[in-house]
């Protein structure tokens, strides 16, 4: 068999984060509050996990829909420079650059999402040849791209046919419809990695087992992100949980979910036992909210390790 040429091929939603902090409190109708900091960076669930990914040492290639404007070439140059190919993210003429306003608040945040062309990737906008040439797939964010969310299924199944892994952040659903054919699709899914919230929403579940219980007949892995209670991966057999690393001085959280899938996910493409993705992805995560943004942490790879060593007394391996 022929070597691939990229490790991982992401296909998602793309914008930039307008990101507010140091913020006295979340604002109100009719008032105006003030923000001391200001960072126009990367958005985007799928862009931070492509970006911290190719960090980690992935060949790693993004499909996604962009405008053509200052925010476009903000998202474009910013994966270029982490070495994330870059050819397939397309540029319509006729929609602007998604956009997401962050207000960071403490250890939480309150978002604004301006779709933008991130809403009109479709099936039909997907490369398969392309696709062909990876190891694996990921999506993200699959209710902020109507254009694919009602194809997904068709796609990992097509992914699946040509021989690669497959994995799948949900996110959160801004409508909170939460529609979406599990049954259909998770067989298809090699790795399916919402955080607690969003697995109960999709199941219809008011706790992390009932969840399991009625996906496991047609689930692979289940790989449950909870926060500061660590993460839980279900597959097939037992229950997994694996403790959070605390971070005493959290600058904030954001791209922290997106951090862990890419150190699970770096794991996963080497062939390494689930317990050593989820370990590592807990890891990843917990790095990520020792820096700015969701990319900041992994500026500097080289001090990876002593950030595992000092913050969370744990090796980077």
């Amino acid at each position: 068999m022929a070597a691939k040429e990229f490790d991982v091929i992401v296909i998602g939603e793309l914008n930039v984060d307008i990101i507010l902090n140091h913020i006295a409190k979340f604002p109100e109708i009719g008032k105006e509050i003030l923000a001391k900091d200001l960072d126009v960076t990367l958005g985007s669930s799928s862009a931070i996990f492509a970006s911290n990914l190719s960090s980690l040492g992935a060949r790693v290639a993004f499909i996604g829909k962009v405008g053509n404007d200052g925010f476009a070439n903000t998202v474009v140059n910013t994966l270029k420079a982490k070495n994330v190919d870059t050819s397939h993210i397309i540029h319509s003429d006729k929609l602007n650059t998604g956009a997401t306003i962050v207000l960071n608040f403490d250890q939480d945040r309150a978002m604004v999402t301006y779709p933008g062309a991130m809403e009109d990737l479709s099936l039909a906008d997907i490369d398969f040849d392309f696709l062909a040439k990876a190891k694996h797939l990921h999506l993200s964010s699959i209710f902020l791209q109507p254009g694919i969310c009602n194809d997904v299924a068709t796609l990992f199944r097509k992914a699946k046919e040509m021989g690669l892994t497959t994995s799948l952040d949900p996110q959160w659903d801004p409508a909170e419809k939460w529609q979406l054919d599990l049954k259909t699709l998770l067989p298809q899914v090699d790795i399916f990695m919402p955080n607690i919230k969003e697995l109960m929403f999709l199941a219809h579940s008011e706790s992390l087992n009932s969840s399991i219980e009625k996906l496991q007949s047609f689930s692979h892995n289940l790989v449950v992100k909870n926060g500061s209670e660590g993460a839980y991966l279900w597959g097939g057999e037992s229950l997994m949980h694996q403790p959070a690393f605390l971070n005493a001085e959290v600058v904030d959280c954001i791209g922290a979910g997106d951090s862990f899938n890419a150190g699970f996910i770096r794991k996963f493409i080497d062939g390494a036992p689930l317990s050593e993705c989820l370990k590592f992805g807990t890891l990843t995560g917990a790095i990520s909210t020792t820096a700015a943004g969701g990319t900041g942490a992994f500026a500097d790879v080289a001090s990876l390790p002593e950030i595992s060593r000092k913050k969370f007394n744990a090796s980077f391996f």
